[in-house]
């Protein structure tokens, strides 16, 4: 076995876990239906939906005398255990909706790279002269081979242990190497935005501009802050209020419009609210008329209320002030 001697934390029964939150301030009104939550969603997984209500503690280094602000275990006067359900309910349907518009997303990009690539040779995928040199024979940070030697052993992976029935035909009936428009279909989003990073500079802007973006520096961004997205949407990660480990350029006159919102506003970048309108924005280019800006804006007005003293908002997505003008379709492009 194991050693664990040194996590001091043993399982605790859902009846028990209720209880020590109990103990630590939060109030619950119906213990049953609080069991059956911590049952079906899980202690840790609720636990980031409830961080944001405990308390702060304010300490002091004996060494350096610095003051700092510490989280502590007990929770804010007021904290029931719904506001945490709550806002894990709000999240449930936020990755619902982004999943929506991620898959759009995808789909197209895949067409654009494929189309282009393509053109230049149906197997261009395969060969490092289809791309910038600068960028693909960047050194990998994990397997120090170039960008391009990784990206490929990726490509390889993604093929081998595709399922999809018209992998195996093609193989079966062509060959082991199949055309980018064939391939680019097992590959996933990071892949494809591993790829776009990759492609020659008048490449890469083209389908930038295609998309309404006015450099291809921005556009990559987005993409690579996207791909960081799906994966949280993938795996049920929470996003509302994410510290975003990917997140775009500084907005620019490369931007939309919208993007003046949050210029000078640094703090904003790492927040999910700025890639949720880039979301909107490419939805609003490849599908005109969808309705997914309006059910994520109707969605974003019915963030919940809490009975706690310490209230949550949007504006804790990181939404900058007035964000609701420019939101709807078509609007602030």
């Amino acid at each position: 076995m194991n050693d664990t001697n040194s996590y001091g934390r043993p399982w605790k029964a859902f009846e028990e876990q209720l209880e020590l939150l109990k103990a630590r301030g939060m109030s619950v009104s119906d213990d049953a239906w609080a069991a059956a939550w911590l049952q079906r969603a899980g202690y840790y997984r609720l636990s980031a939906y409830w961080y944001p209500f405990r308390v702060f503690r304010h300490e002091q280094d004996a060494a350096t005398g610095m003051m700092s602000s510490v989280r502590t275990d007990d929770f804010v006067a007021g904290t029931t255990f719904s506001d945490a359900v709550d806002l894990y309910l709000f999240d449930r349907k936020l990755r619902v909706l982004l999943a929506d518009a991620l898959e759009r997303i995808e789909v197209s990009l895949r067409v654009e790279v494929a189309y282009r690539l393509g053109k230049i040779d149906t197997f261009a995928h395969l060969y490092e002269d289809s791309f910038h040199p600068t960028f693909r024979e960047r050194r990998d940070a994990r397997s120090g081979t170039s960008v391009f030697a990784a990206w490929q052993q990726k490509h390889q992976g993604l093929v081998q242990r595709s399922k999809e029935d018209f992998v195996k035909h093609y193989r079966q009936k062509h060959g082991p190497d199949m055309p980018i428009w064939v391939a680019i279909e097992v590959w996933d989003f990071g892949a494809v935005s591993q790829l776009l990073a990759m492609m020659k500079m008048p490449d890469q802007q083209a389908i930038a501009e295609r998309y309404g973006i006015a450099d291809w520096k921005a556009f990559a961004s987005w993409v690579r802050a996207l791909s960081y997205l799906r994966n949280l949407v993938a795996h049920h990660s929470r996003v509302w209020n994410r510290n975003m480990v990917s997140y775009p350029m500084p907005p620019s006159t490369a931007w939309p419009t919208w993007g003046k919102a949050f210029e000078g506003e640094r703090s904003l970048l790492t927040k999910p609210f700025i890639q949720l309108a880039m979301v909107r924005h490419l939805v609003n280019v490849i599908c005109p008329g969808s309705q997914w800006p309006e059910r994520m804006a109707a969605h974003l007005a019915q963030f919940p209320r809490q009975a706690s003293k310490r209230q949550l908002s949007v504006s804790d997505m990181g939404a900058p002030d007035g964000w609701e003008q420019w939101w709807p379709p078509g609007s602030g492009q």
